[in-house]
């Protein structure tokens, strides 16, 4: 017996989301439409799918500010988000990245394309949850990637899915540096120019969270990051 895997699209636009739902069944997902993040929450709470597809441009609660609202929404945290969007500049670009997104595609876009996306997405998702040692640790700081935690002297933290891909990625490559367009094509499989920003932004957030063992994040000067000396 085959499992499809499911993916929701919040997508006001009753076109745009009846196609999509169409292309991606026909791909062989198991594809669900909501016009809001009203109708969206509740389901998504109930049976989280695999992936979600969202609009930037919603009637009252946006995009963006669901997108956040996913990040600390136990259930839903981990799951991909690809985000939709008409506009194409580069604020909302990186501010759906740095709020988590996987990717994003600007509309209008071919429906191949939102297949390959969707493909691409979800490949690398399962290949980053697949082949993990079960705990890493240096210092004080403790990953255990089956439970998907990250503690420091035994204390919890609440890391984004994105936050623990890139501490993950700091603690198997220790003492080495990583540059950030090698952070960025490894934790978002992107290769953008101009988006270094983002990377920035998702290490001051773990350094934050990390306390005082953030020291140990070593800022490379004009090159990148690296975990410990």
């Amino acid at each position: 017996m085959i499992i499809m895997q499911k993916i929701y699209i919040v997508e006001d636009d009753n076109n745009i989301r009846e196609l999509v739902v169409y292309a991606l069944n026909s791909a062989g997902y198991e594809v669900t439409g909501f016009e809001s993040g009203e109708e969206f929450f509740p389901a998504i709470t109930k049976e989280p799918p695999e992936l979600v597809l969202l609009d930037i441009m919603l009637p009252g609660e946006d995009g963006l500010s669901i997108l956040a609202r996913l990040a600390q929404h136990k259930p839903a945290r981990d799951i991909p988000v690809i985000m939709l969007t008409a506009k194409s500049s580069e604020y909302d670009r990186i501010k759906g990245l740095d709020l988590g997104a996987d990717d994003y595609i600007v509309k209008p876009f071919s429906v191949l394309e939102l297949i390959s996306r969707v493909k691409a997405v979800l490949r690398r998702y399962n290949a980053n949850n697949l082949g993990r040692g079960d705990q890493l640790v240096y210092k004080n700081i403790r990953m255990d990637t089956k439970k998907h935690d990250v503690s420091i002297d035994g204390v919890s933290l609440n890391l984004t899915f994105k936050e623990f891909e890139l501490l993950h990625l700091l603690l198997i490559n220790k003492g080495i540096v990583l540059s950030r367009e090698k952070i960025m094509n490894q934790v978002w499989g992107m290769d953008f120019e101009g988006e270094s920003r983002t990377v920035d932004m998702h290490i001051k957030s773990i350094r934050q969270k990390l306390g005082a063992s953030g020291k140990f994040i070593k800022t490379i000067r004009s090159v990148g990051y690296k975990l410990g000396e």
